[in-house]
């Protein structure tokens, strides 16, 4: 198994985004020194009460100048979002100024609050992302300059000053459920991966089509599959529920829409949980309307709390059912002190990372 760091970087009680990312490099610094494979990060949009990282390249280069071995990147960018050429050329920058340790998300995005202040169709948002994948082989291509036509995006001889220092470019990925963008990953070589919100029981048989696809495309590697949710680790079980079992059942407040007047918190968890019944995904409303129970969350395994041991142990029983081979934690939620944040990092490190490094899930 591979670890990474992941992070929201969430609006945090008391502190200036300069505060917030101070303390955030110093967790990048430590999980570097503890031999972590990766770190991440989203980018959400136009919720100073949620996220405070809109843009995933400044996150990627401000943490490569503070590590040395880690691979960075974003989980991933919002493709729709911007111009083609434009991505292209910062994406070969980044793999630079990181000395080709870059790891390239690409998604179409979740929220359609973040396209509407910049007058795009969320509606329109799932075809240039796929089509992106392979705009950016044509930009990174040997024949400079390029040219690309095709349904969302029209390039006309195109060379970039720049071309990344991985070729043919940082590796891909695809955070995703839907069968139809699996099969695309399969075919691409994008390494995919899914989130907690999103039942494990119902990832598994897509993921296991998905696998049977990477292999009939005869990919020279196993992929990557990533699996994210919150974790907390401490001596004993007892200090670290304690410590982090309400505060991972507040975390994630911030996937709600912003309340309206006169609307209760409970409406707002009714109201965004029946959205994934109309999507045709009754384990994720489930969970949806239950995320912000603690009893609910450590219940199902949906987050890892506990003593080393007992990470470790869910981890790889769920690894295994839920066919991941790549940890997304995300050590830093709701108003978890520092000083906690930087001993679940520690202790992750040391004692979790150690005991599953040679297990293969699939």
């Amino acid at each position: 198994m591979q670890f990474a760091h992941f992070s929201h970087i969430w609006a945090k009680p008391g502190m200036t985004p300069h505060q917030r990312y101070e303390e955030l490099w110093g967790e990048l610094t430590l999980c570097d020194e503890l031999g972590f494979d990766y770190s991440f990060c989203v980018e959400h949009h136009f919720r100073p009460d949620e996220s405070w990282i809109s843009s995933p390249s400044l996150y990627a280069v401000g943490a490569g100048a503070r590590t040395k071995r880690l691979r960075i990147g974003p989980m991933g960018y919002i493709v729709p979002l911007y111009h083609p050429l434009r991505l292209a050329e910062e994406i070969a920058i980044v793999d630079q100024m990181l000395g080709g340790r870059m790891e390239c998300g690409l998604v179409p995005g979740i929220n359609a609050d973040y396209f509407r202040p910049f007058g795009l169709d969320y509606d329109l948002r799932k075809t240039p992302t796929l089509e992106f994948v392979d705009y950016l082989r044509a930009a990174y291509g040997e024949t400079q300059p390029f040219s690309w036509h095709g349904e969302n995006f029209n390039t006309d001889s195109a060379q970039l000053s720049v071309l990344p220092a991985q070729r043919p470019h940082p590796p891909l990925w695809m955070m995703s459920r839907d069968p139809r963008t699996l099969e695309f990953c399969a075919e691409k070589g994008i390494n995919p991966g899914y989130f907690l919100v999103y039942p494990r029981a119902d990832a598994a048989p897509r993921y296991r089509v998905f696998l049977d696809a990477w292999r009939k495309a005869g990919h020279a590697r196993k992929p990557n599959i990533a699996y994210c949710t919150l974790i907390y680790v401490d001596e004993s079980d007892d200090k670290a529920l304690e410590v982090a079992a309400q505060r991972a059942a507040r975390a994630y407040e911030g996937f709600l829409p912003p309340p309206q007047p006169g609307e209760t918190f409970e409406d707002r968890v009714r109201t965004h949980a029946k959205k994934f019944i109309g999507r045709g995904e009754p384990g994720a409303s489930e969970i949806m309307a239950n995320l912000f129970d603690p009893d609910y969350l450590l219940k199902n395994e949906l987050v890892y709390i506990g003593s080393p041991q007992t990470v470790a142990e869910k981890l790889r029983r769920t690894a295994e059912t839920g066919l991941f081979n790549v940890f997304l934690g995300e050590f830093n939620f709701s108003d978890l002190p520092a000083e906690d944040v930087m001993r679940s990092i520690r202790l992750f490190g040391e004692k979790v990372m150690p005991a599953l490094r040679g297990y293969e899930p699939f």
